[in-house]
């Protein structure tokens, strides 16, 4: 079974809730895990326990591989045993497992030596040997086994040849098996040898063939040489003992002994416990799995004695010494009590020595980045200034979020359309755009938002598969298990399902072949989502179906509807209290939905999109243009390598003196200073004699050369620093490219597999969802582009509760209650949202860079930084702007109650650019 941190991995057991309710509701759900067999009632436990095995931390119990999940650890076990139990010699498996069984040793490789030295001479029938005949091996397969009883008799081994005539002897399989009591590991050594010497058996081995190994030229001499006594060997039956047999060491030897030992047994982990056999396998080969009354009173007895033993040692260490019995002088008492007040300040010294060490232990460093719990603030960090507690991200201004899984539903929604909106043909829209585009609920100005959304999903789930009609059986199969339980009169909002049904048969049909043309607005589109819910959705994969359809086509008998009212607000009236029971039709009732309806609707229409071909090619066509990304990183980051070693070239070339130093003696001064006057007008080939020795000219070449030469050093330093300008640029394009394929990448990878930034050391979760798939991260010009602009928490998974839960011991409530405030703690499910710069600021501040989690997630959030803080300023910008608009827009000729123009929010004006090539 595989370990995890050297434990055994124990499967979770069935509940009783779930076996109760085997048998009184064998129709519920469960979620099942087919490769280990456990069943759990949520999906939240199973997807743990899912997370849980394949975490790269298991180990295989019998090669030792580590750094496997569990499945290819249980893989890797498998396969172990098959190759070990095909290769181990079968004959032997029986006798060794009998012989281990009930053994008390304290080591297995104690166990694994004391088997080998028993069995290494001692063979089985039809086992397959080696045989040494003469200096040439065969394989060979043994045949006859006769204990020592017939090592002085051999007509009796002759006649039991297979050819023998004789038959007076009796069978030697009637006889006792053979090494019973040599195989005894209770018994020593040297008397199971003297009892049943291994080399007084003799065996009858059946020459199989030649053995066939890489020998050396002599050997092949000697092979060639006897090939005509080979051939007269094979097939042949010949008399051989132990000296004169070996097994192949692929097939026995200790490794491989150990590790079938130790696939085979199992041992607790009391005192003393003895190894016992896998009942599975003491079945199969015949080993007795009940321990005999002799046996239990020996493992009895040793494991007594081990604990008084270690009693008596702990009573001698801990216990004051004992009074002594005889009567002492008063000069022995004297000379006792010397002793045992040196032994008394020994031991003191050694006890403070102890202390002493371990406190050196205890402040023995931390090697850092460690696990994040394991991290404390001391007080010289808290001094300077770091911070304790992380600032309390708000769940208030989360949208929906007053309903439970309201908002997460919502903001997976808009991920899902923002992402794919290459393949769904739909251009980006923000967040807050999209949340109150949901809000919307008035039917005059219709909101294109809302339009375009639902009929690119609806255009999308044409081409997946559906049941025609699959809502209406579901709502008649609730009916029928209405009427067997006796409530045929159930009804939900004053409508029963047989009202519902009958309403529903005329709404929607043909769905799937109307023309949403965008030129029209979308014209149809309420009636094709009522269409598309009856044929996709069932009360299994959308359970408040009942409760959207009944309010999609009843209204509330009023003379004046207040979800249908001319109002500008755009925050959607509340579920009516009054009974629906006036006939009606999407296209009326779609707006006085509740936002939590419309979410689910889309929630649900989203995760039918994901097995689309669109969606599905779009993701092939990303894995692509992924790989084509990596290659272009490789070569780009190979391309600045090689500019940065060229400008250091050029960058030590240019740091040389293109001067040569100045001259000491007089005449080379004068040289110089002639060279350097601009007046001159020498020539280099005559210049006006100097006196030195004796009156001699002196030739003025030194000057015109030193000039040339300068010349020529001051263009090459000119050509170098030009040269390094250029490479420097571009290394600069490089580097610009090089975050542009960052955030291509980003786009990309998240388009198949989102995930968050990190975790915070109480494995809080933070995501922040811009520039993924569609949506971008700069525009053209280098402008900002945003799509949610904040980062958001959500709390952690049961899985990690219960990782924190195990270490209730060290107070990680109380630490969460100091760290993160009573206020900001989240619960499994929970989100909360930063949406202001100096939070962003005081949360990096708060993250430690000493733990594992933190340390990955500061250096992500680094990265991704200016884009992040960019993003949530120009938000800011965009929210105090649209809260003006409405003021700035009042006029006296509007007539409407609000006083300002709803046709003119953000996300009114919005426009579908890739509508064009939609389907």
């Amino acid at each position: 079974m595989p370990t995890c941190r050297r434990k055994r991995v124990v499967l979770t057991e069935t509940s009783d809730a779930l076996i109760h309710a085997a048998k009184t509701d064998p129709d519920r759900d469960v979620f099942y895990l087919h490769q280990t067999g456990e069943i759990f009632d949520s999906y939240e436990t199973y997807a743990a326990r899912m997370s849980f095995y394949r975490q790269k931390q298991f180990q295989c119990e019998v090669t030792g591989k580590s750094g496997l999940d569990y499945f290819q650890a249980v893989h890797s076990e498998k396969q172990e045993a098959r190759t070990l139990h095909s290769r181990f010699s079968e004959p032997l498996k029986a006798a060794v497992l009998k012989s281990v069984q009930w053994q008390v040793m304290g080591r297995l490789d104690h166990l694994v030596e004391a088997v080998y030295e028993r069995f290494k001479d001692r063979y089985f029938k039809d086992e397959r040997v080696l045989v040494d005949l003469g200096g040439t091996k065969y394989y060979a397969r043994i045949d006859k086994v006769f204990p020592p009883k017939y090592s002085n008799d051999t007509s009796a081994r002759d006649a039991h040849k297979p050819n023998a005539a004789s038959s007076s002897v009796s069978p030697i399989e009637d006889e006792d098996p053979p090494h019973a009591l040599g195989g005894d590991l209770k018994e020593p050594v040297k008397d199971a040898n003297a009892r049943d010497d291994p080399k007084l058996y003799y065996y009858w081995v059946h020459i199989i063939e030649l053995e066939k190994e890489k020998s050396h030229d002599k050997q092949k001499a000697t092979a060639a040489k006897n090939a005509e006594k080979d051939g007269k060997m094979i097939d042949s039956l010949r008399e051989v003992q132990c000296d004169m047999m070996s097994r192949d060491r692929l097939s026995f030897s200790k490794s491989i002994l150990r590790r079938f030992i130790r696939d085979c047994v199992d041992r607790e982990a009391a005192v003393a416990s003895p190894w016992t056999v896998k009942p599975v396998i003491a079945k199969r080969y015949g080993v007795d799995s009940d321990m005999p009354e002799e046996t239990r009173k020996g493992v009895e007895t040793i494991k007594k004695g081990e604990i008084d033993k270690r009693k008596k040692v702990w009573e001698d260490k801990e216990q004051p010494p004992t009074k002594r019995q005889k009567k002492m002088t008063a000069a022995q008492e004297e000379r006792a009590e010397k002793r045992e007040r040196e032994a008394a300040e020994k031991a003191i010294l050694k006890e403070e020595a102890d202390r002493i060490a371990a406190e050196k232990k205890k402040k023995k460093p931390l090697r850092y980045p460690t696990e994040d719990l394991d991290v404390r603030l001391g007080e010289k960090e808290i001094k300077a200034g770091t911070r304790v507690k992380r600032p309390v991200p708000s769940r208030v201004a989360l949208p929906f979020n007053d309903t439970s899984g309201a908002f997460e539903a919502f903001l997976m929604t808009w991920n899902f359309i923002v992402v794919y909106g290459q393949a769904l043909h739909i251009s980006t829209f923000t967040l807050d755009e999209f949340e109150h585009a949901i809000q919307h609920s008035v039917v005059e100005p219709p909101c294109s938002l809302l339009a375009e959304i639902h009929s690119t999903l609806i255009y999308n789930l044409r081409t997946v598969p559906f049941q025609r009609h699959s809502a209406l059986v579901s709502l008649l199969r609730l009916r029928d298990r209405l009427a067997e339980e006796g409530r045929e009169d159930d009804k939900l909002y004053g409508v029963t399902v047989d009202e519902l049904t009958a309403a529903m048969a005329e709404v929607g049909n043909n769905w799937e072949r109307v023309p949403l043309r965008q030129s029209e607005g979308r014209e149809g589109w309420e009636d094709a989502l009522f269409g598309c819910l009856k044929d996709h959705a069932t009360l299994i994969n959308f359970p408040t179906l009942r409760e959207v359809l009944t309010k999609l086509l009843f209204a509330p008998d009023l003379h004046v509807d207040p979800c249908s009212s001319p109002s500008g607000s755009r925050v959607s009236t509340p579920v009516p209290s009054v009974a629906l029971t006036v006939v009606s039709n999407p296209v009326e009732r779609y707006y006085a939905l509740p936002p939590a309806d419309r979410v689910a609707i889309l929630s649900f229409m989203c995760n039918l999109a994901i097995s689309s071909k669109a969606v599905h090619g779009h993701m092939e066509y990303c894995e692509e243009q992924l790989t084509a990304l990596r290659k272009e990183k490789i070569e780009v980051n190979r391309l600045k390598k090689q500019y940065a070693e060229e400008m250091n070239v050029l960058r030590i070339e240019i740091k040389e003196d293109p001067l040569p130093p100045p001259p000491t003696n007089g005449v080379d001064q004068d040289v110089v200073m002639l060279d350097a006057s601009d007046l001159s007008d020498v020539s280099g080939a005559e210049t006006a004699p100097k006196k030195g020795k004796k009156g001699s000219k002196i030739p003025a070449t030194g000057p015109s050369k030193q000039r040339e030469a300068a010349r020529a050093k001051q263009a090459a330093i000119k050509q170098a620093t030009a040269e390094h300008r250029r490479l420097d640029e571009e290394v600069n394009k490089l580097e610009r490219r090089l975050e542009g394929i960052e955030r291509e990448f980003r786009k990309l990878l998240c388009t198949i597999r989102v995930k968050p930034l990190g975790k915070d050391r109480f494995h809080n979760r933070i995501w922040w969802f811009d520039g993924m798939g569609s949506g971008s991260l700069v525009g053209s010009g280098g402008v900002t582009q945003y799509g949610a602009g904040r980062l958001f928490i959500q709390g952690p998974s049961e899985f990690d509760v219960d990782l924190l839960s195990a270490r209730t011991a060290e107070g990680i409530e109380e630490r969460r209650q100091e760290e993160e405030g009573i206020e900001g703690m989240l619960g499994p499910g929970d989100w909360a949202v930063y949406s202001d710069q100096e939070e962003l600021d005081e949360f990096m501040a708060w993250l430690n860079p000493k733990g594992h989690r933190e340390v990955a997630l500061k250096s992500v959030l680094t990265k991704w930084w200016p884009h992040i803080t960019s993003g949530l300023r120009r938000r800011i910008a965009d929210v105090n702007v649209n809260a003006r608009l409405p003021e700035a827009r009042r006029s006296t000729r509007t007539k409407s109650a609000t006083g300002y123009d709803i046709s003119r929010e953000p996300y009114m004006v919005w426009t579908n650019r890739k509508a064009a090539t939609a389907p």
